[in-house]
């Protein structure tokens, strides 16, 4: 649940206005989060390259290590793909806006 989350997990998670600039972020393994809107629901990504980083993450918040999704995405620097995961977070675990 978002109430019990660490302030050190939040803090580890970056927006950004560009998604290009986002991308680059978790290609350098950082922790990149992508909000969206599917079936109109409010979602959001976040991404990485950084596989023990965002399992650390998950197990900060209360996420199963089952539901990390593995999906390549392009690095927009190179054009070749990476190596990649992803968590689905939506209701309780969608971070606040900063």
């Amino acid at each position: 649940m978002i109430e019990d989350r660490p302030a050190r997990a939040l803090a580890e998670l970056r927006e950004f206005e560009k998604r290009r600039d986002g991308m680059i972020h978790a290609m350098d393994g950082g922790l990149w989060l992508h909000r969206h809107v599917w079936k109109g629901r409010r979602m959001a990504h976040l991404v990485s390259t950084n596989k023990a980083l965002l399992l650390q993450y998950g197990e900060s918040v209360g996420i199963g290590a089952e539901r990390l999704q593995y999906k390549p995405l392009k690095d927009p620097r190179t054009g070749i793909r990476r190596d990649a995961w992803h968590w689905d977070l939506s209701g309780p675990y969608l971070p606040p806006r900063a």
